[in-house]
Formats: structure tokens, C-alpha cells, sequence
């Protein structure tokens, strides 16, 4: 049976992102918006993770969610689940806020900062696992959050979406964090694991200290 926890935030996500694509009022009222943001508007550092930019951003979202939560709940709990997905979503929106805190036309949404932080949690937990790319495709899964990451950055210096790449690594942090917080033993059972997930976290923070970001 599947876990109710995740089918409730995969319809909360399908729920809230129908009404962006067809409302555009409500789309920008809770996008993630740095000027709105910074005159009080809190809410959509949570709610902008509920909106997507279309269809095939919202299903590749909630796919990944689908194929990733079931590591987590079933090996930490839903309440280990629910920490992580919430934590990442906070960390991804916290990161955007300090790499854009200055560029107050900054926009973005997606629930790819919660959903990356479950990808590295459950690629921390099960290293060896296999993903189908496409369904078809195998592919080891901590190539695939590595990546995902890489990719991100590539977005955020191309600057031609709307989609929160920034927030991938607020959310990639987030998840690795809490993670190794529960499951310190992680350390020493899957040390090259934790070393390779935190190099593209590092590479990302030398870009945007050496100004490349």
C-alpha cells in the first residue's frame, strides 16, 4: 500500500500547481518572489514549492518524489520522511535567499529543493541502488543526484527559467545534513558516498565565492 505521506504531499503539489497553470494571479501571489519576500511576504518560501512552471516539471517531480520516498519511509519512518522533505524545502529557500537577497526581480518555483533533498537522503542510505532513467535507462543513483546537481548549476548560471535550481542545493544540503544527523553511522559505513555527494555542494560555493555564479 502506499505510503499516505507522500501520496498527500504528491496531491497537494498536483492540487496547488493545476491552479498556478490556470491563475496567473495565484501563481504570482506564491511564487518565490526575493522583492516580495523581503517586504514580509514569508509564505512563499513554502508556498512557491508547491507551484511548477508546467506539466512536465510537475511530473518530473512528483516522479522522482514517487520513486525516492518509499527509501526513506520505510527504512527512517514518515517522520524521519517528513523532517527531511520539509527541512530541504526550508534549506533550498533559505540558500536562494542568500545567493539572490539583492536581485529583488528573482523569481522561481518547483519542489525540487525537498525532492533532491529526498534523492541525496535516500542515495546516502543505499548508495548501490539502480534508477531508470526515462523508466528505461539504468543508471546508479548517486550518478544521478550528482548529476542532478551539476545540471542545477548549469541552470543557475544560464538564467533562462523560472524553475529554483538554486534551491536543488539548499535542499541537495538539507537532506545530506539531517540525514548523516539520524544515521551518523553513514560516516563510516559509506564514507566515499558522503565524500562524493559533497563535492558538487563544494564546487558550488567556490563558483559563487570566485564570482562565477
Amino acid at each position: 500500500m502506499d505510503n499516505i505521506f507522500v501520496l498527500a504531499i504528491i496531491g497537494a503539489n498536483v492540487l496547488f500547481s493545476l491552479k498556478g497553470f490556470n491563475d496567473s494571479y495565484f501563481f504570482r501571489k506564491y511564487e518565490f518572489h526575493v522583492g516580495s519576500i523581503r517586504a514580509g511576504e514569508q509564505v512563499r518560501m513554502i508556498s512557491s514549492a508547491f507551484l511548477h512552471v508546467d506539466f512536465i516539471h510537475l511530473a518530473f517531480n512528483m516522479f522522482a518524489l514517487y520513486s525516492f520516498a518509499p527509501v526513506i519511509t520505510q527504512t527512517l519512518g514518515n517522520f524521519t520522511f517528513l523532517l527531511i522533505y520539509i527541512g530541504s524545502l526550508i534549506f533550498g529557500s533559505l540558500l536562494t535567499m542568500v545567493f539572490h537577497s539583492n536581485d529583488y526581480g528573482y523569481r522561481a518555483v518547483g519542489a525540487s529543493g525537498a525532492v533532491t533533498g529526498i534523492i541525496y537522503s535516500a542515495i546516502l542510505l543505499y548508495p548501490d541502488m539502480t534508477i531508470g532513467i526515462f523508466g528505461i535507462i539504468p543508471v546508479p543513483a548517486y550518478i544521478f543526484g550528482i548529476g542532478y546537481l551539476f545540471y542545477s548549476i548549469y541552470g543557475m548560471r544560464a538564467k533562462n527559467d523560472n524553475i529554483g535550481h538554486t534551491a536543488h542545493f539548499g535542499g541537495a544540503i538539507g537532506g545530506y545534513v539531517i540525514t548523516l544527523l539520524k544515521e551518523p553511522v553513514l560516516l563510516q559505513q559509506n564514507t566515499l558516498m558522503v565524500i562524493l555527494l559533497a563535492i558538487p555542494i563544494i564546487i558550488l560555493f567556490v563558483m559563487a565565492k570566485q564570482g562565477k555564479l
